[in-house]
């Protein structure tokens, strides 16, 4: 018989009054979502009247980060994420698709170096940010293979159902999908300093590799016979039986579909961001001509014979 880790009878059957009444709050979670809140927002207080100022634009990803963390591990989704896999699947794409990538625009790394003092940003936080360690886990290849690893083995091991059936197990397989997720957008999206940039058409392509990644094993996990984890069919009605089958094909096509409509937003945010690059460039070369020549020259403009 398997241990459950819910406390009591599993919920009912999902109803509109279950998104009021099925919050949790989960220790682990709620203690990291309120620690990386407030750290962040003391490196904010720190360098504030200090020119520039934070730019608005990494406070609201930072913390859109932390509201989809509280969505997905305090929500109903976590409450039924143990008696459906499909919203378990749902979970684990929020963390890793959206959670992730908006952690990395939000450069915590830079806010920390900002708001150290000299002491500790020369005695810590840089010896830390240049060690191996450090500089191995952060190669795009590296990232994009730890990426891989943590998804499938989570997935197609006996660490799902050791997660479900032990919470302290659990917890850190979210904290896999979390810090995996973070590497891998990093290299895509992040706007910390790193010691391995991508160019545009890199990274465009490294997240082109990733979508038959995720669409495998969506795509695996849909056309599974039986269902694959033991904890999900031997659950009571209305979750466990014929209907544990119908849900982990639901889950298969969560990851398929939200995994590959990730990476095509990815794709066409990292093009415009490689256009106005490029705009950018011009504009500096321009310029440039400009000084040269003592005024703007044009298309149509015809340059005097010395």
């Amino acid at each position: 018989m398997i241990a459950h880790i819910l406390t009591g009878a599993p919920p009912p059957k999902f109803s509109p009054g279950g998104l009021l009444t099925e919050w949790q709050a989960d220790p682990y979670a709620l203690a990291g979502i309120v620690a990386a809140g407030t750290l962040y927002w003391w490196g904010i207080r720190r360098i504030s009247g200090t020119p520039p100022t934070w730019p608005w634009s990494r406070i609201w990803a930072f913390y859109g980060g932390l509201a989809v963390c509280a969505v997905a591990l305090l929500s109903p989704v976590d409450r039924y994420a143990e008696v459906s896999f499909s919203t378990h699947m749902f979970q684990h794409v929020l963390l890793v698709m959206a959670a992730a990538p908006l952690f990395a625009l939000g450069a915590p790394v830079t806010l920390a170096l900002r708001a150290a003092r000299p002491s500790t940003r020369r005695r810590v936080l840089l010896p830390l940010l240049r060690s191996r360690l450090v500089s191995f886990i952060t190669q795009p290849i590296v990232a994009w293979l730890m990426f891989a690893v943590v998804m499938y083995a989570s997935h197609f091991t006996g660490l799902y159902n050791l997660a479900l059936e032990h919470e302290w197990v659990h917890a850190l397989e979210h904290l896999l999908y979390l810090v995996a997720g973070v590497l891998f957008w990093w290299p895509v999206v992040g706007l910390d300093p790193a010691p391995h940039r991508l160019s545009h058409a890199a990274r465009i392509l490294y997240v082109v590799l990733a979508m038959p990644l995720t669409a495998f094993l969506g795509v695996a996990i849909l056309s599974a016979s039986s269902p694959m984890y033991p904890w999900y069919a031997s659950l009571p009605a209305p979750w466990g039986g014929a209907h544990a089958l119908s849900d982990q094909q639901n889950a298969g096509a969560i990851m398929w579909e939200m995994g590959g409509g990730t990476s095509v937003i990815a794709v066409l945010l990292v093009a415009a961001a490689w256009f106005r690059h490029d705009e950018a460039r011009q504009r500096r070369i321009e310029e440039d001509m400009d000084r040269a020549t003592g005024g703007p020259v044009g298309l149509g403009t015809v340059p005097e014979r010395l």
